[in-house]
């Protein structure tokens, strides 16, 4: 498919961009109960996990520290699937766990890749490389 290979570097950057805007809600939902309260008693886990979503959220939408920040929420991802849905069973399908698992795996790959060209990150990349470099 060398077809869609030109269009790789933007595809990525869609994928930081929805995967992240989608992120975002879910801390959303925990910390302001937008789009939809969340359904849950909120502990000081859930707390943190929503303070995660939604600046990590934010700052990948935005592609801002995106290697790190990316990094720090597939952790995240990789802790509740273990700590709420793994004791549900083994398949993701059943224990209802299948959004933690690929987000944990789409955010490695993030902090891995990079954040694309449609990104903070790559603007403030191009801008150091215009830069002339001071004479010694």
């Amino acid at each position: 498919m060398k077809f869609m290979q030109r269009w790789t570097p933007e595809l990525l950057s869609l994928l930081r961009i929805i995967s992240a805007a989608s992120f975002f809600t879910h801390g959303a939902m925990k910390l302001f109960a937008w789009p939809a309260p969340f359904e849950f008693h909120m502990n000081s886990i859930l707390y943190l996990a929503g303070v995660l979503e939604v600046c990590g959220g934010f700052l990948l939408v935005l592609g801002l520290f995106s290697r790190p920040v990316a990094f720090v929420l597939s952790g995240s991802m990789a802790v509740a699937y273990f700590m709420v849905h793994a004791s549900g069973g083994f398949f993701p399908v059943l224990n209802h766990g299948e959004a933690a698992m690929l987000y944990c795996f789409v955010f490695l790959y993030i902090a891995a890749a990079g954040p694309g060209p449609l990104s903070v990150d790559a603007l403030v990349g191009r801008s150091k490389q215009r830069q002339p470099a001071e004479a010694v």
